[in-house]
């Protein structure tokens, strides 16, 4: 991965490269070097890599059936609920905490209120908290979403704050005003865009495949769901 790292933000120097090769070659500048050229933006960009990572780990473990509507747990709850044993399916939903477990607890809490309760209220109960469940975990993602945006931004902050040191190191110190030490600010400065590019794309790219995983996940929670919503309507008959 550092090596990744180190081959692309090299990218960034090549319009500098004859300037940089009289005194070391662009392939043997390391990871930290492209850090201190970049400047302290580049520590902001390393800083949300991390996060992006860490991001990307979390929902890697959580975004899983185990988690959301297990099979296991949905075949219990359709047992209690036959059995019309609610209490006990009350209890299930609070041991195991699912997006499904919510769902029915949901309706559980009203026809413990409600014993008499009309079908239609309890279904609309059933799917508002179903359509909440749903939004929690398209929110959950989408922050892939806010970093894949910021981390550009960060970038071209960090470049264009470069380039203005460029130009004001030529325009201040005329001895300067060489295309070849030109080339080499913006050069540099082109690091941090590249570093936030390189962040950015694949928050894209786990977005998009996270965003697939909830929607297969959402649908089975909506299968299992509407399956426990049938048995209690049935009410015993």
């Amino acid at each position: 991965m550092k090596q990744m790292w180190k081959w692309i933000l090299s990218v960034a120097v090549l319009p500098a490269g004859t300037a940089w090769a009289q005194t070391e070659p662009a392939a043997g500048l390391t990871l930290a070097d492209l850090m201190r050229m970049g400047g302290w933006l580049m520590y902001v960009l390393g800083a949300l890599s991390v996060l992006g990572l860490a991001m990307v780990v979390y929902y890697a473990l959580v975004l899983r059936p185990r988690y959301i509507a297990p099979t296991a747990q949905a075949l219990r709850l359709r047992e209690l609920l036959k059995a019309r044993r609610l209490s006990d399916a009350r209890a299930v939903c609070s041991q195991q905490p699912t997006a499904l477990a919510a769902v029915t607890a949901a309706g559980l809490d009203f026809l413990k209120e409600n014993p008499n309760g009309a079908d239609a209220m309890l279904k609309e109960i059933m799917e508002s908290e179903g359509a909440r469940q749903a939004d929690r975990l398209q929110n959950m993602i989408h922050y892939l979403v806010d970093l894949s945006a910021v981390a550009p931004m960060v970038g071209l902050l960090g470049t264009v704050i470069g380039l203005l040191k460029a130009f004001n190191n030529v325009a201040f110190d005329l001895a300067k005003a060489r295309p070849m030490e030109l080339a080499s600010g913006v050069g540099q400065a082109l690091i941090t865009t590249i570093a936030g590019l390189i962040i950015a794309i694949p928050a894209v790219m786990a977005y998009s495949w996270f965003r697939g995983r909830v929607i297969k996940l959402t649908g089975q929670l909506e299968e299992s769901a509407t399956a426990l919503l049938a048995v209690l309507e049935a009410k015993g008959e």
